[in-house]
């Protein structure tokens, strides 16, 4: 019986449901046998496609496809350099693919291999948005209805405006709840506005607001998007004690990690932190010093699920906790790696979801099944999910630069998404 070798990698991109994304399809020299992997930095699809096409695909072939680590430790340091976003998502392509081959092999799902079932069902939270308190409670109550029991809970400009919308928003602010938003009567460039002061006001009355009508049957999120100064994260942290938060999430950015030992010094919110790592060594200082309670990874943009079990791994034993960034913009196969690795962690804190609609059912046949706020995973080998490529070809990518990526303060002035 000859040797099973990686004969081909392809990738794929679609966008079923409206949002590029891309897949990486890794095949063997046996017949039919394949794995799949998401590698979807949606913002930059073309660049990752090309680093698997000319970089990854000749540094695979040939090679065995059930030695996961060795491929990826030697994948990650193959162009010297260590890797960011568009390198870690085509190698977690690679990754996630040989965790799908070697289920199949096998005859088990993912998690098996992983270590087995640490529960049933995975928990997860949804995101509840609105104009104003009264949109966002009734978006709650909609999820509650359907069994959801953490919601994410965002408001008015979080995700920025024109600048003409900015300044109608400022007239209601102000009208409404004496906010007035700094909209520079100049200016012109074209962007995505966001007054950070504004916002940092708004978003207690928010919580205010939601748990006086709502109570506390419910776990409220809110992701700050590193929007905001440091001392004002510091300072909306402590004002959310009373609401009484599952989580405050990216409360700084990267480059300010630093803040939050003073942010931890000064308030009891918990807080998940690092959407925008790209390196398990960003989370160490973090989690040694008990200065987070979640961590928000981005699975892809670590490298796969190789890196992310490890990442688990270290935090349970400083009794942090995982919050797998779960957005609409990684493949239903991201999702469902996902999944495998919540059902395998004994420390899973929550998961992220976004529905998955029936374009995206029709390509990736699989998906998995969604109940009173529950996700659950089937028994079938590998992650479970498949691709219908002639499917997958009805939808072709844009690749265009999202406009919600140009943030700017209401003087013009560029800022974080």
């Amino acid at each position: 019986m000859s040797k099973l070798t990686i004969t081909d990698v392809k990738t794929i991109l679609t966008a079923p449901g409206g949002i590029d994304l891309v897949v990486v399809k890794v095949e063997t020299s046996e017949p039919g046998l394949y794995g799949l992997g998401c590698a979807t930095f949606t913002q930059r699809i073309f660049a990752v496609a090309a680093a698997i096409d000319n970089y990854m695909k000749p540094f695979l072939i040939g090679k065995d496809p059930a030695r996961i680590e060795d491929i990826w430790q030697s994948a990650a340091v193959s162009g010297y350099w260590r890797n960011g976003p568009v390198m870690n998502n085509a190698l977690s392509g690679i990754d996630m693919a040989l965790w799908d081959l070697k289920g199949k092999l096998a005859n088990m799902p993912v998690y098996d291999l992983l270590g087995g079932k640490c529960r049933d069902g995975v928990a997860l939270y949804r995101h509840c948005d609105g104009a104003d308190e009264s949109e966002v409670e009734d978006a709650i109550r909609a999820r509650m209805e359907e069994g959801y029991q953490y919601v994410r809970c965002q408001m008015g400009m979080y995700g920025g405006a024109g600048t003409e919308d900015l300044r109608l928003i400022a007239g209601k602010l102000a009208k409404a709840r004496n906010i007035q938003p700094k909209v520079s009567p100049r200016t012109q460039t074209p962007g995505i506005y966001f007054d950070p002061d504004a916002y940092a006001r708004a978003v207690p009355r928010l919580f205010e607001h939601l748990r006086n009508k709502i109570g506390f049957g419910v776990e409220f999120i809110h992701d700050v998007h590193e929007r905001i100064t440091p001392i004002a994260a510091v300072q909306l942290a402590k004002s959310l004690e009373p609401y009484q938060l599952f989580f405050l999430e990216d409360p700084v950015a990267p480059e300010n990690i630093d803040w939050l030992s003073k942010l931890r010094a000064q308030t009891s919110t918990p807080v998940a932190m690092g959407e925008l790592f790209t390196q398990i060594n960003e989370w160490k200082p973090l989690i040694e010093h008990q200065l987070i309670d979640y961590i928000r990874c981005h699975v892809s943009t670590l490298g796969g699920i190789t890196p992310a079990k490890k990442l688990a791994t270290f935090a349970e034993l400083y009794g942090v906790r995982t919050a797998w960034h779960g957005p609409g913009d990684i493949s239903p196969v991201g999702v469902a790696a996902n999944l495998h690795l919540d059902m395998s962690v004994a420390n899973l804190g929550i998961q992220e979801y976004t529905p998955i609609n029936d374009a995206l059912r029709d390509v990736f046949p699989g998906c998995a099944e969604v109940q009173r706020g529950y996700a659950y995973l089937t028994d079938k080998p590998g992650l479970g999910v498949d691709i219908n490529e002639s499917e997958a070809a009805k939808y072709p990518v844009s690749g265009g630069i999202p406009q919600w990526t140009n943030a700017r303060l209401p003087d013009g002035t560029a800022a974080r998404p």
